[in-house]
């Protein structure tokens, strides 16, 4: 009978005392070679505080947001409420008509950034450069 010996483990083991050297290095590598991107917001020009200027009425379209979300357009006097969607299309007609249009944005005190944000973004995508923001109502 044949009597099978047993093998004695030779020495695999992986060194593990360099492992946290290793480790931190590669962190500090990654640490100061990536960037981080900053948002940029809306991306808007503002003039400068006190700088104002008189303004023919007849270019002036006042959009007033409350807060429910609901937008109101005011232009000499006739005061209509349309859904944001149709917003695009009304700035672009508003524009081919007075190419010196200037879209006065004024939001409720209580109404919701976001809908603020897709107002604005209505009027950037109807080409709409001319854009004024009012302070909220309290």
């Amino acid at each position: 009978m044949l009597v099978k010996k047993k093998r004695k483990n030779s020495g695999g083991e992986i060194p593990t005392a360099s492992l946290p050297d290793i480790v931190f290095m590669l962190l500090l590598f990654f640490l100061v070679t990536t960037t981080i991107d900053m948002d940029k917001g809306l991306g808007m020009v503002l003039p400068e505080e006190g700088n104002t200027t008189e303004v023919n009425p007849k270019n002036i379209t006042n959009i007033l947001v409350n807060a429910s979300g609901k937008i109101a357009v005011s232009h000499e006097g006739d005061i209509q409420v349309i859904d944001v969607r149709e917003l695009k299309h009304f700035a672009k007609r508003s524009l081919a008509t007075n190419d010196k249009m200037i879209f006065s944005v004024k939001t409720a005190a209580t109404s919701k950034y976001k809908d603020y944000i897709v107002v604005i973004d209505q009027l950037k995508q109807a080409s709409a450069t001319r854009i004024s923001i009012a302070d909220p109502e309290s």
